[in-house]
């Protein structure tokens, strides 16, 4: 009996996914729990297992489908997968026959049609090319000779003027005709197509002609575009953040930070920090903890707005941005007020490893509080953040790099680094927006008040 695989319950609020891809194809062997499918929601990647050991007998969906919460995605049955059956949309079905249908009678070919340009392109017979001359006699064309241009070029092709149409006046040969001969798409004398290719060879070019010559052929803008669908991560973070600016009073402060002294701390504890917890002391580290210490003296950067309501939190959960391939996602820290640096340092190395694989939670990037986002690692000098609706504040982050700074009256180089709030003016008023960005500054100009919870 062959057993069901149907997209699994996907976080509250999902209600259905995109069909990523497929890791094995109708008749492949699977076994209990191995990957088989992979869907992709509005936030994150997940990977559908085996319900059962046995052959992938059926194959419901593609690549690209959007498909429900409790869909079918396939089918397990029994089978050692020796012989692999089709996609199940792939086959199309065939209606019965009750008896072999005669082959119709082969059709006729076309009888060939005679192009109207050919029409007008035929040699006229001499005796047909005349001229009125109102008293009902007609003139012959040999009466016309060719003009000198013409009779010259003919002479040195040695060419026959009565083999030449002329469309002179009363049927007169100009150099036009025998140069024309050669774009001719009826039959003419060998002769004659010579001697015209040699005279359009020998013709001045214009301008236009040798410039358009000169120019390099490009394929068009058409061939060189690929057109991708967004996937339902990059969709969501789009509309995301144009309901943030559509929504919220967003407004940006700045302010420059001194990273010596905790630089400094680095180098002198990174190979002890290491040694003791087994992961590298960062810098994201201090800026969570700075961050938690404003958000507790500056209440409304970590609150949201309800409705004509405002929520005030009391708890301190910490979104991380992480860059990855598929997009930006954002897991979050919880109770980041009561967690060490160390455990700070190892939960955002492993939130940075599983996203990149596409392994983290719906339920690890929700019910965020408060953003930070380090554009930094990426070189990025300055940036204005959009918000993380439904939240208050975003900090943003940038690169370090040697600057000269006034410090007791004297200009010396420091490691200086340009941090960003944006935050929420409908619920943050601008004093209240400095004054949090002033004590980031602070704390990380001065390690030791995070220490002394000053």
């Amino acid at each position: 009996m062959a057993i069901e695989i149907r997209v699994p319950a996907l976080g509250e609020s999902v209600t259905e996914a995109t069909v990523g891809k497929w890791f094995k194809e109708a008749g492949d062997v699977v076994t209990a729990d191995e990957p088989l499918v992979e869907l992709e929601t509005d936030k994150v990647t997940v990977e559908v297992p085996a319900p059962a050991s046995g052959v992938l007998s059926a194959i419901m969906v593609k690549t690209g489908d959007t498909v429900a919460v409790g869909s079918m995605l396939g089918a397990i049955g029994e089978g050692d997968g020796k012989v692999k059956p089709a996609l199940v949309k792939s086959e199309p079905i065939q209606p019965p026959q009750s008896a072999p249908q005669p082959a119709p009678a082969p059709l006729k070919p076309p009888s060939p049609k005679v192009q109207p340009a050919a029409l007008e392109r035929e040699p006229m017979r001499r005796e047909e090319v005349s001229d009125s001359n109102g008293d009902g006699n007609s003139s012959s064309v040999n009466e016309v000779p060719p003009s000198p241009a013409a009779r010259k070029y003919l002479a040195e092709a040695g060419v026959s003027p009565a083999s030449v149409v002329g469309t002179g006046r009363r049927g007169q040969v100009l150099k036009q005709d025998v140069l024309g001969q050669a774009a001719a798409p009826t039959p003419v004398s060998s002769q004659v197509v010579s001697a015209a290719e040699a005279l359009l060879a020998r013709e001045p070019k214009s301008k236009a002609t040798l410039r358009a010559q000169r120019q390099p052929i490009t394929p068009s803008d058409e061939t060189r575009e690929e057109r991708v669908q967004m996937t339902r991560l990059r969709q969501t973070i789009a509309r995301r953040l144009k309901e943030a600016q559509d929504t919220a009073a967003m407004l940006t402060t700045f302010n420059d930070v001194d990273m010596s002294a905790v630089m400094q701390l680095r180098r002198e504890y990174r190979e002890a920090f290491e040694k003791k917890h087994g992961v590298k002391l960062g810098l994201m580290g201090f800026f969570v903890k700075a961050a938690v210490q404003a958000l507790k003296d500056i209440p409304a950067v970590n609150a949201e707005i309800d409705g004509t309501d405002i929520i005030y939190k009391n708890y301190y959960h910490i979104g991380v941005a992480v860059g990855t391939d598929r997009g930006l996602v954002v897991p979050v820290l919880r109770d980041a007020d009561r967690t060490s640096l160390a455990e700070i340092e190892s939960a955002i190395v492993d939130f940075g490893t599983r996203a990149r694989e596409g392994k983290l939670g719906l339920e690890e990037m929700q019910g965020g509080t408060f953003t930070i986002s380090n554009g930094g690692i990426y070189g990025s000098l300055l940036s204005t953040p959009i918000l993380n609706a439904p939240q208050s504040g975003i900090l943003g982050m940038h690169r370090i790099e040697e600057r000269a700074v006034v410090r007791d009256g004297q200009i010396v180089a420091r490691p200086m680094m340009y941090v960003a709030l944006s935050y929420d003016h409908r619920l943050v008023d601008g004093k209240e927006a400095v004054t949090f960005l002033v004590q980031i500054k602070e704390a990380i100009e001065d390690p030791k008040r995070l220490v002394l919870d000053l």
